[in-house]
């Protein structure tokens, strides 16, 4: 008998997701909408992780039980999904504005005067090319660096809700939440149909496949079958756990 699965590997794809997922929905739209409209809306946050949630469980066990990506089980269906996946993975995350409004945080965070964004986003670019280019294993380096992500996040998450919230504001998710679907057809025509549809839209999105493609990495489940990553540059395999201490 295999020895059981350790809770961090286990996690891990959760960990993978987080570190990817967040992003205009959870940094930009939700917070947009709650300065106009309060946190009567806030239930429409809820809404997309709840379906998120669901969506997560069977995209996991469908690789845990099949050793392939779910973007294969969907090409099974119509060859194209593949295509259409991967431009919905791309093309949100390669526009531009990312590296931009990092680099404009980062003016207000240390005093730093407007004219120093662009060269900011250029290092920005550069450090992430040169990461990228260097790495004998990609995927090894993204899964790393989104370990420490994944520590930054839920800390600077803590210090901002010690800070800038109190207990009246969580409350008012629930005692305002009637009065914000009441207003909802004002809140829409105000705030717009796209920015709320968009606001429970990336609650998820083509990074919830991330956690189909790690689970058939590290070997779980019928990924235990599945071949090791190989660099193509130095020939490097990426590294998995004994074969002892993964799920069957």
């Amino acid at each position: 008998m295999p020895e059981p699965v350790s809770l961090g590997k286990l996690m891990g794809a959760s960990v993978i997701l987080l570190a990817t997922a967040l992003g205009s929905g959870e940094l930009l739209i939700r917070p947009y909408i709650t300065t106009q409209a309060g946190v009567g809306l806030l239930w429409l946050a809820t809404l997309g992780v709840l379906s998120q949630y669901f969506l997560n469980m069977e995209i996991e066990r469908y690789t845990l039980a099949t050793g392939e990506t779910a973007v294969t089980g969907f090409s099974r269906f119509w060859k194209p999904w593949g295509i259409v996946f991967v431009l919905g993975a791309i093309l949100p995350n390669a526009f531009p504005g990312w590296a931009a409004s990092a680099a404009t945080s980062l003016t207000y965070l240390f005093g730093l005067s407007e004219s120093t964004v662009p060269w900011i986003v250029t290092v920005l670019l550069l450090s992430i090319g040169l990461a990228i280019t260097v790495s004998p294993v990609v995927y090894t380096t993204i899964e790393r660096v989104e370990m420490v992500l994944v520590v930054i996040i839920p800390a600077f998450l803590l210090l901002a809700i010690v800070v800038a919230t109190d207990l009246s504001a969580w409350t008012g998710i629930v005692t305002e939440a009637p009065q914000g679907i009441a207003n909802f057809p004002r809140y829409v025509n105000e705030i717009g149909i796209a920015t709320i549809l968009g606001a429970i839209a990336f609650a998820g999105g083509a990074n919830n496949l991330c956690q189909s493609n790690y689970i058939r990495d590290k070997g779980m489940g019928m990924g235990l079958h599945i071949p090791r990553i190989v660099s193509p540059i130095t020939g490097e395999e990426e590294a998995r756990p004994p074969l002892g201490t993964r799920s069957r």
